[in-house]
């Protein structure tokens, strides 16, 4: 089997990344959120350490939704009818995306509450 250049590595994910954007609707709220968060951390200033943990928040985020859309995908592939443990493993890959989402949620209000407090003048 010949070896895949780490271009043509690179290249696939980044499809990988443009067809899910193009396909899944909670994907590009995601995106769409991610691109608030840099807005707000913006105008808000936040410093370094703050922008780090917004970045780690995100990536889990969006990571998180890449991996239940190549679950879901492979799991219609594999199984097209309904099957109890094509459920779980959806709701499983889900269940990780809601996890994700709430912990970047408490991170977000962590690195956020106190400019937006100074900023209405609480």
């Amino acid at each position: 089997m010949k070896k895949r250049t780490w271009r043509a590595v690179f290249y696939s994910a980044i499809e990988g990344v443009i067809a899910t954007f193009r396909t899944e609707r909670n994907f590009r709220v995601h995106v769409l959120a991610t691109l608030a968060i840099i807005a707000a951390g913006w105008f808000f200033h936040v410093d370094i350490g703050d922008w780090m943990l917004l970045t780690l928040a995100i990536a889990m985020v969006l990571g998180a939704e890449l991996m239940n859309t190549a679950v879901e995908a492979a799991v219609d592939l594999c199984s097209p009818d309904w099957h109890p443990f094509a459920k779980k493993a959806k709701d499983a890959a889900a269940g990780a995306v809601l996890v994700a989402s709430l912990a970047a949620a408490v991170i977000g209000a962590a690195v956020f509450i106190g400019p937006v407090r100074s900023w209405l003048g609480f």
